[in-house]
């Protein structure tokens, strides 16, 4: 018997391993293996087909161990996976590591030992530091370790030269990262209704009164005795604390009577007590909604709800989720963003209970693993709510999938591969569950919005906001006038400085926008120009004031900030531009005992300081909250009068075909935080080009005539959703290597793909993490078969892989660039 092993590394083949006769019979599609690849390293593998077939020429490796006696996907998943590896131009082993957590992926790590320092040669400094953080450990570190305790990056050459001395030692061992969560559970020595038996334990018991009384207190918590009822677990933590010492338990567990039993439980298991639903009352053009949503699935399985900001989309989706669990089945409920999963969980917990999971890439393994058994485990009606990764939980009874801001570009991942976009993957699996997809946004994406105007998709429009809000007033402030007139102090204009000081005035609230973190983007000597840069990538660094340090925001480069300049030696050095920590330094000044909050990927580290800022700005224990992109999307605060929009021309100058949807949805978006109550909001976007046909439409809230331009553009310079994109990576440590291999792949691509091969040429960053890049652009008709590309595309790169200049070079596909 063999197995069809995947492996969740770049292959794009399954390998063959030989079943060992003692797994015959257990093995099943889905079954987690341990296995050897390699010489030495060890990894999880999932089987994807069991035959007879063997091999022929080359030596089959048995699988070491089972790690599950059932299935850990379910078939749909896998049918999933094979999905997104065709369509998205990459390997089943990529998608398979992007869909498991971590804890379910045990795999080989190396660790370095001291073996010999009687003979110390004479070190280099690297290896004096490796040596140093050994023997500091106790002589045993992973090579993570290391390299994070010496900071020498690409540690391996230094560990190899001590390895050939004789001075370490390196081997690799299995590394289980999940931890079962287990309690303890008092269990008594009898077959339950053995009465004989229990009368001898209370004869046991007869000298000692405490003894007695922690016999009968177990019979009562347990239900030993209730006939036609099913027997209870008792926690050893509840027995305790119902007046039983640990002495006493200690005497009778000696006597025979209890055993303590450690038992595996889920972190995530519904609790007991019943839970009552509070659903809101819809309003009537909600419900009327809701009917329309209803009736459009019955014709069509994916429907858009374009919904005005603060139309209440949400509770919309809260009444179909209902109606889905109480079909028996399961919804899946996608935000963009982990800082909305943080105030909808609050809402939709009140509703649904422990019927509502949640899960992203902030929790731990042990709670993800947990979260992935419970569904594995049954087929309990639940609802979960996640960021783009909870597309690949194993769902039972999928009835209803929700994309909310169906637009945002946060659903695309972008590296490492799958690049997939999880709002249309969401589409092709609820597919496979004969489910309905809800996409939901005020401002659609073109594509989408397309689709509805094709006859494609259903499309529901809630043209009015909740409790008869009305939109903000949208001002547009010309910054170039403002600085010839010498009407702004700093950062902020007059128009959006006197709109705040009146909101706070008021006792309201204010949200102000930068899609820039950090202090200042720009670091200059004004002597000779001298401005830092990545060591690694072709960005300048940004500053950081509060750490004190300039960093990349691309491969995480850091360094001082130089009291200096290096190149001239003068100390007339100065920061340009500002980042939402300069804006929020800037309002503190301004707004003198005011409470001010920021909320940027640097204060938003773990997922306990999502919820922290949110939930003290909603309870108003902060007045201005200044953000990037996270305060754009969904969230819903009842005291926000005022949005300012820092610098809307940054959204906006981007060499790429989706700058101008970008800029419209992100604006719209921000400008949809304010007023969302009865209060009016108001808006100020500060731009140098107020004039700009994008904020226009903005300001005038008018999503349709900025499809309608946008369209137009589109179709005129053959773009999506008139044609399909593909962008081919071509990555190398050289760059005149990279430039040859990129032209010389164009060439073969052109032979196959004419006209449609554009390229090739370098990226608005040409250079990251020490890699070059150039890019080629595949644009191709709609209706192409994704299959067939990539088998072309596999056929060019295996004939140009013995060429010289492919040594090193790396290459990848961005289907649907987001």
């Amino acid at each position: 018997m063999f197995a069809e092993i995947i492996l969740p590394l770049p292959l794009y083949a399954t390998y063959t391993y030989a079943v060992p006769s003692r797994f015959e019979g257990m093995l099943q599609a889905g079954s987690r293996v341990l296995v050897q690849f390699g010489k030495k390293k060890y990894y999880t593998g999932l089987v994807e087909t069991l035959h007879n077939n063997s091999p022929k020429g080359r030596e089959v490796k048995e699988i070491i161990g089972l790690l599950d006696a059932a299935p850990i996907v379910r078939y749909p998943q896998l049918n999933l996976w094979k999905w997104i590896s065709e369509y998205y131009l990459c390997s089943v082993g990529e998608v398979m590591r992007a869909a498991l957590p971590s804890g379910l992926k045990p795999e080989s790590e190396t660790f370095v030992t001291l073996a010999d320092e009687s003979d110390l040669r004479a070190l280099t400094e690297k290896e004096a530091s490796v040596i140093m953080a050994l023997s500091e450990k106790k002589g045993r570190m992973k090579i993570s370790e290391i390299e994070a305790r010496t900071e020498i990056r690409n540690i391996m050459p230094v560990v190899n030269a001590l390895m050939e001395s004789g001075i370490v030692a390196v081997d690799e061992k299995v590394v289980e990262r999940y931890r079962s969560k287990k309690e303890s559970y008092v269990a008594i020595n009898l077959e339950r209704g053995d009465m004989d038996g229990l009368h001898g334990f209370f004869d046991l018991t007869r000298r000692s009164v405490a003894q007695e009384k922690g016999l009968i207190a177990w019979l009562d918590m347990s239900g030993w005795l209730a006939q036609g009822k099913e027997e209870q677990p008792v926690k050893k933590e509840d027995f305790l604390k119902g007046g039983v010492s640990p002495n006493v338990l200690r005497g009778m567990i000696s006597k025979g009577i209890f055993r303590i039993e450690k038992r595996e439980i889920n972190r995530f298991n519904p609790r007991s007590e019943h839970h009552e639903s509070r659903l809101a009352k819809l309003s009537e053009a909600q419900q009327r909604a809701k009917d329309e949503i209803v009736a459009n699935f019955r014709e069509k399985k994916i429907t858009l709800l374009h919904g005005l900001t603060g139309s209440g989309k949400t509770e919309i989706y809260t009444h179909l989720i209902d109606k889905c669990l109480q079909e028996g089945n399961q919804a899946l409920f996608l935000v963009p963003e982990i800082s909305l999963t943080t105030q909808l969980t609050d809402r939709l917990r009140r509703v649904f209970g422990d019927r509502l999971l949640v899960y992203h890439s902030k929790f731990s393994d042990n709670e993800r693993v947990d979260i992935w058994k419970r569904l594995l485990g049954g087929r309990e009606p639940l609802v979960v709510i996640g960021a783009r990764s909870s597309l690949f939980l194993p769902f039972a009874r999928l009835g209803l999938v929700i994309v909310d801001e169906e637009h945002e570009s946060s659903y695309k991942q972008y590296d490492p591969a799958p690049r997939y976009n999880a709002r249309d993957t969401a589409t092709v699996l609820a597919s496979m569950h004969g489910a309905d997809v809800l996409l939901g946004s005020a401002t659609p994406s073109v594509e989408t919005y397309y689709k509805t105007q094709q006859g494609k998709y259903g499309l529901v429009t809630l043209s009015e906001r909740y409790e008869g809000s009305t939109l903000p007033d949208v001002t547009l402030v010309d910054m170039t006038d403002q600085r010839k007139k010498k009407l702004n102090d700093g950062i902020l204009s007059a128009p959006l400085k006197e709109a705040l000081d009146k909101a706070l005035s008021e006792g309201m609230q204010g949200i102000v926008f930068q899609n820039r973190r950090g202090y200042a983007p720009m670091v200059v000597c004004r002597q000779c120009g001298w401005t830092p840069r990545c060591e690694n990538c072709d960005v300048s660094l940004v500053y950081h004031k509060n750490t004190d340090l300039l960093k990349c925001h691309y491969c995480g480069f850091t360094q001082l900030r130089p009291r200096t300049c290096p190149a001239c030696g003068s100390n007339d050095i100065a920061t340009y531009g500002y980042g939402t920590e300069r804006i929020a330094e800037e309002i503190h000044q301004k707004f003198e005992g005011k409470r001010v909050a920021r909320m940027d990927l640097d204060t938003t580290r773990n997922k306990d300081s999502y919820q922290e800022i949110i939930e003290e700005f909603a309870s108003q224990q902060t007045d201005i909250l200044v953000g990037t992109q996270m305060v754009s999307k969904g969230l819903d605060f009842a005291k926000v009068k005022v949005v300012g929009v820092v610098n809307a021309d940054t959204l906006l100058n981007f060499p790429d075909f989706r700058s101008n949807e970008r800029g419209f949805n992100m604006l719209s978006q921000v400008a949809g935080r304010a007023g969302r109550r009865r209060e009016k909001g108001e808006v100020v976007i500060q731009s140098t080009r107020p004039k700009d046909r994008i904020l226009q439409y903005v300001a005038a809230h008018d999503y349709e005539g900025y499809y309608r331009s946008e369209i137009l553009e589109r179709e005129k310079y053959g773009y999506p959703p008139f044609t399909k994109i593909v962008n081919i990576y071509i990555k190398h440590k050289d760059a005149l290597t990279a430039d040859r291999a990129a032209v010389a792949l164009a060439l073969r691509l052109r032979e196959i793909f004419g006209a449609r091969v554009l390229g090739p040429e370098k990226p608005f960053v040409s250079r990251v993490a020490l890699w070059y890049l150039q890019t080629i652009m595949l644009k191709m008709e709609t209706g192409v078969s994704m299959k067939k590309v990539k088998k072309l595309l596999r056929e060019v790169y295996e004939e140009a892989a013995g060429e010289e200049y492919m040594k090193g070079t790396q290459i990848y596909y961005d289907v649907d660039p987001g």
